[in-house]
């Protein structure tokens, strides 16, 4: 007969969880992307997170019963019922504390008043004295990972390749026909063909000579490789409508970067985010970005984009963009930032479509991803692969990332011929 034996919840316990578990079942908190509307333009929303929040964070999921999923974390919960709100604080303390000891998060003191001041495009570093946490590259790592691997289940995928493309090479794997060889082919030799040709040209008899010319080898499939820019919109409409946009693809960003650092080391991948106007972000950074009072400044995106490919020597080079907008804003050569979200405005269409030339004769492939079905964005996005030859798709937060994978491993428009 199966008995169970409740005991007195010891803070010890703590120490046999999974900390994985709890940076997975957090990974909404750690990625939060949303703009309060209770902040005006002049006020926006902390993009520090405090300790304070991670604690109060640890707290809703235990009482929601979202860090049980397993007999474990069951086990813990039905020990923490009968504990008091202090020792339930006491579980969130210890719980905060394997994160740090297990490279999860890392954590900070509060700001010096020098360092409180904001800067233009980012959010104020909250109230004075709060001691502030940051993801650690680990965490990012493995949430990447985690996401990878959900929509990697979701595809119906065990595993993927290279990016193949229709040209053949000489490598290690055998994947097509045997050729004869050439000067500075691997040598990589089909025996079976070679002697075949030489036997052809000699008969049967033996010693065997086998000269230059009945040499063969095996071709494969070339692997090419692929810079890729990952431009992402950050203006308001993002997380406007009751719907959160933007952390959906932060989590397909994060995918897509354990995916290339994984399968494909000769790739590289590049974030830039784009709204008033658009910068360079490094990965490490992306989980405290959020989105702001901002329109969407796609020309500026895309030049720096440009910008960034030039500087890559790579076969192919591409451009996923992530949207929901159509251009609003537009960078002036003295600077300063025109503005208009009302319909599609001449001046900053026909300057964005520019700027998709340019990166068409620089052989830069744009595809684009579309989080809404703005006519005006339909109509704009249409026209923008039309003059690229890329790709467009509709799709929604909870597709995004099965689309944009799907498109990038299968790699359906080839730039190597």
């Amino acid at each position: 007969m199966k008995f169970v034996t409740y005991k007195k919840y010891q803070p010890g316990d703590l120490d046999s969880l999974d900390m994985q578990e709890l940076v997975n079942r957090l990974a909404d908190f750690f990625l939060q992307s949303g703009f309060s509307p209770a902040y005006d333009y002049m006020n926006e929303m902390d993009e520090e997170q405090t300790l304070e929040q991670l604690r109060q964070a640890i707290l809703d999921a235990i009482q929601n019963g979202e860090l049980f999923s397993d007999e474990e974390w069951q086990k813990l919960m039905e020990q923490m019922q009968n504990l008091s709100a202090e020792q339930q604080q006491q579980v969130a303390e210890r719980l905060m504390e394997r994160l740090e000891e297990e490279g999860y998060i890392s954590v900070s003191g509060p700001p010096q008043p020098s360092e409180q001041q904001p800067r233009p495009g980012a959010g104020s570093l909250g109230q004075e004295g709060q001691v502030r946490f940051e993801l650690t590259d680990k965490s990012l790592d493995f949430l990447g990972f985690k996401t990878l691997k959900d929509l990697l289940a979701s595809l119906g995928r065990s595993s993927f390749g290279r990016h193949d493309t229709r040209d053949l090479a000489t490598g290690i794997e055998s994947g097509g026909a045997s050729r004869r060889y050439e000067f500075g082919d691997t040598i990589n030799l089909d025996v079976a063909g070679t002697l075949a040709h030489a036997i052809q040209r000699e008969g049967s008899h033996l010693p065997l000579n086998i000269e230059y010319e009945d040499l063969m080898v095996h071709q494969t499939e070339y692997q090419s490789s692929c810079a890729t820019v990952l431009m992402l919109d950050c203006s308001h409409s993002m997380i406007l409508y009751g719907e959160d946009r933007f952390t959906p693809a932060k989590r397909v960003a994060l995918a897509l970067s354990h995916l290339i650092r994984t399968q494909y080391p000769g790739d590289s991948l590049h974030l830039i985010l784009f709204h008033d106007s658009a910068e360079e972000m490094p990965l490490s950074q992306l989980a405290r970005v959020q989105v702001g009072p901002y329109y969407t400044n796609t020309r500026e995106g895309l030049r720096l984009a440009r910008r960034v490919l030039e500087r890559q020597k790579k076969d192919m080079r591409q451009i996923i963009m992530i949207t929901d907008g159509k251009p609003s804003a537009l960078t002036l050569e003295d600077g300063r930032i025109y503005k208009n979200a009302f319909g599609l405005d001449p001046l900053v269409v026909t300057q964005t479509l520019e700027e998709v030339a340019k990166c068409k004769r620089a052989g830069i492939l744009i595809n684009t991803f579309m989080l809404a079905s703005d006519t005006g964005l339909v109509h704009f996005v249409q026209k923008v692969t039309e003059l690229c030859r890329g790709k467009a798709y509709f799709t929604t937060p909870y597709t995004l990332g099965q689309y944009l994978l799907m498109d990038y491993v299968n790699r359906k428009t080839r730039t190597i011929h």
